[in-house]
C-alpha cells in the first residue's frame, strides 16, 4: 500500500463549488473513479428531519456532482444512492435534507436500493472466498446475507459528514457504506459494529471499480450522534480515496486518538488503509487538517435513548434484551427510536441544540436554498433570517405517527411473514 493522503480545504459559502472542485482533484480521484462506469453518490440520511451535521448537505452534493460535470464525467453514468432503515424514511430525509432537488436539477437517476425491483445476490456470489477472511458477518449471519447486485463494477463516491458517533466514537466514510452494503437486520451486527464494518470495506475494495470519500465539516457534529449531537460550524471539507484515513483524519481534528477507535486500528493492522495520522500526507489547507477541536465526544453527555443502546449491546441488558432484536420482537426497539427521537427530543430539544449553527451564514444558506441564484464559484449572497425547523412541537410529533406507521409496517421482522404468506 502506497503512502495514504487526504486532502482538507477551507471553505465559505461564497467559494463552496471552487472548493469541492479543487478539493477532489487534490485528492485524485479522477485517477479513483473511472469515466466510462457508473458511479453511485452514497447520500448519507442520519436522519429524515433536518440535523446540521447529521446528513449529507445539499452543498456537498450540488459541489461534487458539478466539479464531477466539470471534469467529463457523463450525468448518464452517475446516480444517487439510498438505503433505507426502519427508524429513517428516507423519501422523507431526500426532501428535508434539500438533497432531492439536487438531484433532479441534474437530471441523475434516484436509487432506492430497497425499492423498484433492486437485485441482490448473496455475497458469496460477490465476493468469493474473500469471506472466509471476514472477521464477523459469517458469525453474525451463518447462512450469508445479500448485497445490492448493482453495486458489482460499478464505482461509489461517499457522501458522510464529520461527527460523533454513539456505536464506533466516530463516523464517516466506512460507516456510510453500512446501510448499503447490509439488509435490514444489519442492527444484528451492533454488537460487533467495528469488526463489520472492516469486513464491509473488504467487501467495497472486491466489488467497486473505485472507492472514494468526501466529508463535509461545514457544520461538524459532537455528542451522542449520528442524531442527538450539538453542531459547530468549522468551515472544512475533506477527500480520500483511502476510506481509513479519512476517518482518522476526521476523528483528529475532532480531538480524538483515531488508533484508539477500534474500527480505525482494526482497518489498519488489516493493511486496508492508514489509520495512523503521523504516516498520512495533508494535501491542500494542511493548517486546517492539524486542528484539533476537542470535541466531547458520543459518551459524556448521552442521551437516554444512546444510554439504553449501550446497555442493550455492550452492558447489563445485553442478556435480558439483545435476544429480542433477532425475532419479531424487534420492533419495539425500532418504535422506542422513532418515539424518542422524532416525538420528544427533535421536537423540545432539537432548536436549543441548534441555535448557533442554523444562524451561522451555512444555517441560512440551507433557510434560502431554492431561492438563491449561484454561481460557479458558490454563493454570492446567503439571503436573510436563519434556518427555521418546519418540523418542531406537534408539527414533529404528528409525522412521527406517521413513520411510526411506516416504521412498523417495513420492519424486516414484519416483512418476511409477509413474504412467506404470499409465496
Amino acid at each position: 500500500m502506497g503512502r495514504s493522503a487526504v486532502a482538507v480545504v477551507r471553505t465559505t459559502p461564497r467559494t463552496v463549488f471552487e472548493d469541492y472542485h479543487r478539493l477532489m482533484n487534490l485528492a485524485s480521484y479522477q485517477d479513483v473513479l473511472p469515466k466510462d462506469v457508473d458511479t453511485a453518490l452514497k447520500v448519507n440520511i442520519s436522519w429524515h428531519f433536518f440535523f446540521p451535521g447529521s446528513s449529507t448537505t445539499p452543498w456537498q452534493l450540488e459541489g461534487v456532482i458539478r466539479g464531477m460535470l466539470r471534469d467529463g464525467y457523463s450525468s448518464d453514468l452517475l446516480h444517487a444512492c439510498h438505503n433505507r432503515t426502519v427508524v429513517i424514511d428516507a423519501h422523507l430525509g431526500e426532501r428535508e435534507n434539500k438533497q432531492l432537488p439536487v438531484v433532479e436539477a441534474h437530471g441523475l437517476r434516484n436509487i432506492h436500493l430497497y425499492e423498484g425491483g433492486e437485485e441482490w445476490v448473496h455475497v458469496r456470489d460477490a465476493v468469493g472466498d474473500l469471506a472466509d477472511e471476514f472477521l464477523c458477518l459469517n458469525q453474525v449471519y451463518p447462512d450469508g446475507f445479500m448485497i445490492p447486485k448493482r453495486f458489482i463494477g460499478e464505482s461509489i463516491l461517499h457522501l458522510p459528514t464529520v461527527k460523533t458517533h454513539v456505536f464506533t466514537h466516530t463516523t464517516g466514510a466506512m460507516k456510510n457504506a453500512f446501510g448499503g452494503l447490509l439488509n435490514e437486520r444489519r442492527h444484528w451486527t451492533h454488537p460487533v459494529i467495528h469488526q463489520t464494518l472492516v469486513d464491509l470495506l473488504m467487501i467495497q475494495k472486491r466489488i467497486h471499480r473505485g472507492v472514494f470519500a468526501v466529508m463535509d465539516g461545514t457544520f461538524a457534529g459532537d455528542g451522542p450522534g449520528p442524531r442527538c449531537m450539538v453542531p459547530h460550524v468549522k468551515n472544512v471539507l475533506l477527500a480520500s480515496d483511502d476510506q481509513v484515513a479519512i476517518d482518522a483524519m476526521a476523528a483528529a481534528m475532532m480531538g480524538f486518538d483515531p488508533m484508539k477507535i477500534e474500527y480505525i486500528r482494526l482497518a489498519h493492522e488489516r493493511g486496508l488503509g492508514c489509520g495512523d495520522v503521523s504516516q498520512i500526507e495533508l494535501l491542500g489547507d494542511a493548517d486546517a487538517g492539524r486542528e484539533r477541536w476537542n470535541f466531547d465526544g458520543p459518551y459524556k453527555k448521552m442521551t437516554f435513548a444512546s444510554r439504553m443502546q449501550e446497555k442493550i449491546y455492550w452492558g447489563n441488558l445485553r442478556r435480558p434484551l439483545e435476544w429480542s432484536l433477532k425475532t419479531w420482537l424487534a420492533p419495539w426497539a425500532y418504535i422506542a427510536s422513532v418515539v424518542y427521537h422524532d416525538s420528544f427530543w427533535y421536537s423540545v430539544l432539537g432548536s436549543r441544540a441548534m441555535r448557533s449553527a442554523l444562524g451561522s451564514d451555512w444555517g441560512r444558506l440551507f433557510r434560502n436554498w431554492e431561492t438563491l441564484t449561484p454561481d460557479a464559484r458558490g454563493f454570492p449572497e446567503v439571503g436573510g433570517g436563519e434556518a427555521t425547523l418546519k418540523r418542531t412541537g406537534p408539527r414533529a410529533f404528528a409525522r412521527s405517527l406517521g413513520i411510526l406507521a411506516t416504521c412498523i409496517k417495513e420492519a424486516p421482522e414484519f416483512a418476511s411473514r409477509r413474504r412467506r404468506a404470499t409465496s
